[in-house]
């Protein structure tokens, strides 16, 4: 058995992967599965702190609380050396990731067995775009909470290449491969030389031809579909009876998971009265209000993630929006979130040319497309990414498990 775990904590969910001869990698984190969703409850209500699944069932219950998600969109962030109130009190950001991070250390030994003070973590290539010295700020960030939370010995790895190390592990062949991890935050690539006579080296600096990737993933998608189809019902685009627009800060920090919160404070409730009184279609003001009164944001937000995820199957979705005041079911098209999202596609797809410059790699040399991470289902980029690479083949690894169980595999070989 290995003597380290690998920690992919992502944006929207994490795993903990650990290699044991003859069982799977992943270990169970909640409820039996190997997915521990990026979420911590504080629930007023039982004055508890409720972690992944559970803590979505408080809050979608109705336990009064504070709920807090896509808590990795903070490192590399301003953001990150602020707090957030919670129960009356000032929570530093950096303790709400470190207390995360703790449990998701706990629940991974109490699965094992065993302690863990050795870990290989997961990091996006880049943490922040163009910004070196942002983006080692961030991973000596996440060092520092991971050390606060009982690991001793640390070391990283792109989650791409450890994506990469989990399809090589089951292929037969040597093969030229683009790894494509479009997670909750960020759209992360490597190009690999992978094979089953590569995968006992130690050193595979050889072997990795480019890395790259941008600050775009699911967490935007989903941003861009609610501003799109489903903020004009809250007054987004709307103006006051003066012809100014409404602010759109309400709207962008209500669309966007790691800053719902932000939505709710007194002074913000302030300034909507005044907006209601003031605007020129006030019923879609009132409707804003109510749903920050009801710190309604973070449901909002999940019906628009749930169809971004159904929009990639199926040509409409319905949303029954029963929370809003008055109640709107919503038909959304998926050219709705096509047009959306077509900004964000192009920078993913130009990041995905340029790896294969810096490589010196024309199209046609990739043999295999590997997809992972939990946005790469969605259609329109896939078709991007296909496109740039039309004859590699596509394999999709596990969507959630594939860096975890990388990361595991490269524990072995940093730690034993």
């Amino acid at each position: 058995m290995a003597i380290a775990c690998g920690v992919d904590f992502g944006t929207s969910n994490s795993t903990v992967g650990w290699v044991r001869p003859g069982q799977p990698s992943l270990l169970p984190l909640e409820d039996g599965k190997t997915t521990l969703p990026s979420v911590v409850f504080f629930n007023a209500d039982e004055d508890a702190v409720r972690y992944g699944r559970a803590a979505l069932l408080d809050y979608l219950e109705g336990y009064d609380g504070r709920l807090m998600r896509s808590l990795k969109s903070l490192l590399g962030t301003p953001l990150m050396e602020g707090q957030t109130e919670v129960g009356g009190r000032a929570l530093p950001f950096r303790q709400l990731l470190g207390q995360f991070i703790g449990e998701l250390k706990g629940r991974a030994e109490t699965a094992a067995g065993r302690e863990f003070s050795s870990v290989v973590l997961g990091r996006p290539v880049y943490f922040v775009d163009e910004d070196p010295d942002a983006d080692r700020l961030a991973e000596d960030t996440l060092a520092g909470i991971a050390r606060a939370a009982g690991f001793s010995d640390i070391a990283f790895q792109y989650e791409p290449i450890a994506a990469a190390f989990d399809y090589e592990s089951r292929i037969e062949r040597e093969e030229l491969v683009l790894i494509a991890d479009i997670g909750g935050g960020t759209s992360d690539f490597s190009l690999l030389r992978l094979g089953p006579g590569r995968r006992e080296r130690l050193d595979r600096r050889d072997d990795i031809l480019a890395t790259g990737g941008v600050h775009l993933g699911g967490t935007d998608f989903d941003k861009y579909l609610s501003l799109a189809a489903v903020m004009p019902l809250l007054g987004y685009g709307s103006s006051l009876a003066s012809g100014a627009a409404i602010p759109s800060s309400y709207y962008f920090n209500l669309a966007t998971w790691h800053t719902i919160n932000l939505a709710y404070t007194r002074k913000s409730v302030v300034q909507l009265d005044d907006l209601v009184r003031d605007a020129a279609e006030p019923a879609k003001l009132r409707r804003l209000r109510a749903l920050v009164e009801d710190r309604a944001g973070h449901w909002l937000a999940m019906q628009v993630e749930g169809a971004k995820i159904g929009l990639s199957g199926a040509e409409q979705v319905e949303l029954e929006l029963d929370r809003l005041s008055p109640p709107e079911r919503l038909r959304v098209e998926r050219a709705t979130f096509v047009d959306a999202v077509e900004g964000l596609v192009d920078g993913i797809g130009a990041a995905v040319r340029r790896l294969l410059v810096e490589a010196g790699v024309t199209p046609g040399q990739v043999d295999t497309v590997f997809f992972t991470g939990g946005s790469s289902g969605v259609g329109a980029l896939r078709e991007r990414i296909a496109a740039i690479v039309p004859d590699a083949r596509r394999v999709e690894g596990d969507l959630f498990g594939s860096i975890g169980a990388g990361l595991a595999i490269d524990a072995v070989r940093k730690f034993g």
